[in-house]
């Protein structure tokens, strides 16, 4: 095997895709800072039982494991931030009051997401803790909208579901309860026979209520339907009404609701988002609320957040962020390094032509150019440039 190939869904980030990354990176970093996000960098790698925390066995399968040749513990490589960032609010931070943490890395996961996706993420994203209230949720859920506007993406589709409609049916049969998995892949996978069959011995109500969750996605007033079809459980009204308070926040996107889409479940513990743009079948950001997954680091409260996959948003984002440049010719001129060296000073991006190479960079925008006029160097337009 050549030396060069690399394993399975993993790959370099060539010039192109990584200038775009890291405008993005930054956009969304300084958006963040504008809502009063703080940034966190957590480790990638963290001794197993601290970094699954309560995430679900989704995660676990997810994560690559390691021993430490130190501790002979088992260690594992991040699958993804969201947990560790829950570990620092609970454990190292401990504040009393609302806390607003960001993060932006790579994680590694066992398992691409679809045919064509990287086993190596990289996840930004934004978590708010200590505030149970529905304006928290409201407030990631339009935070990931503008954060996928400012990658040019605008045309988007807000799905919200609830994962405490789901949680009140099985509450009401403890026999729904023991196929509780089943059932969530079947109604993730709105794989309706399998449903009908998971659901044959179980009390009309609830059978019926069931069934008819995967039917239950549209416009906002899919919710009146709701109400008319599940039972009238106070945990389901509750979670309706949820649904309908969010709708009515989010600005920048179509909403529908979607009461099957609990891809996530197991880890959220209220109201739920996933964020899809036309001509990609997977959703680009995700989040919800997750009030339990603290509790393993003895101090449970509540979080709502969500994450994004940056890698995939620039794969689709129709920006096209050639940094502006300067072109200076190749000389010994004391004149014109200490010009090349205060322009650069100054911040701007000055490239230098290696003797023999006057080629442009692909990779900038070279639409200026110093020039010598009259013993001094200049800056002019450059002509012929995109």
């Amino acid at each position: 095997m050549s030396v060069w190939l690399l394993p399975e869904n993993i790959a370099d980030v060539l010039p192109s895709e990584a200038r775009k990354l890291e405008e993005l990176r930054r956009r969304l970093l300084d958006r963040f800072r504008t809502y009063g996000y703080e940034l966190v960098m957590p480790p990638m790698l963290e001794y197993l039982e601290s970094l699954l925390s309560s995430a679900g066995p989704d995660l676990e399968l997810n994560t690559f494991k390691l021993v430490d040749q130190l501790s002979g513990r088992s260690m594992g490589i991040r699958a993804d931030i969201t947990p560790q960032v829950s570990r620092i609010d609970a454990h190292l931070l401990n504040r009393q009051g609302v806390t607003r943490l960001c993060y932006a890395g790579s994680v590694l996961q066992t398992r691409p997401v679809g045919l064509h996706a990287t086993r190596e993420p990289y996840q930004v994203g934004a978590e708010i803790f200590g505030h149970a209230g529905l304006e928290a949720d409201a407030e990631v859920q339009q935070l990931a909208i503008d954060s996928l506007a400012l990658a040019g993406l605008t045309d988007v589709r807000l799905d919200l579901c609830h994962a405490g409609v789901l949680e009140a049916l099985l509450d009401a049969s403890p026999a729904a309860r023991a196929r509780a998995y089943e059932l969530f892949a079947a109604l993730g996978g709105k794989d309706v026979p399998r449903l009908v069959e998971l659901t044959a011995d179980l009390p009309a109500e609830i059978a019926q209520a069931l069934r008819a969750l995967p039917k239950l996605y549209g416009e906002a007033d899919v919710l009146e339907r709701a109400r008319a079809e599940l039972p009238a459980f106070p945990a389901i009204r509750r979670s309706l009404d949820d649904l309908a308070y969010l709708a009515r926040q989010a600005r920048g996107a179509q909403v529908l609701i979607d009461l099957a889409d609990l891809r996530g479940y197991r880890y959220h513990s209220g109201a739920m988002f996933s964020i899809y743009a036309d001509g990609v079948s997977s959703a680009l950001a995700r989040g919800g609320r997750y009030d339990h997954v603290a509790a393993k680091f003895g101090r449970e409260r509540p979080a709502t957040g969500f994450s994004l996959d940056l890698r995939e948003v620039v794969r689709i984002s129709p920006i096209e962020a050639y940094p502006s440049a300067i072109f200076a010719p190749f000389g010994d001129d004391p004149a014109l390094r200490e010009r090349i060296a205060a322009l650069r000073d100054a911040g701007e991006i000055v490239i230098q032509a290696l003797p023999g190479d006057p080629r442009a960079v692909d990779e900038f925008d070279c639409d200026r150019e110093l020039v010598s006029r009259s013993g001094q160097w200049q800056v002019v337009a450059r002509a012929g440039v995109r």
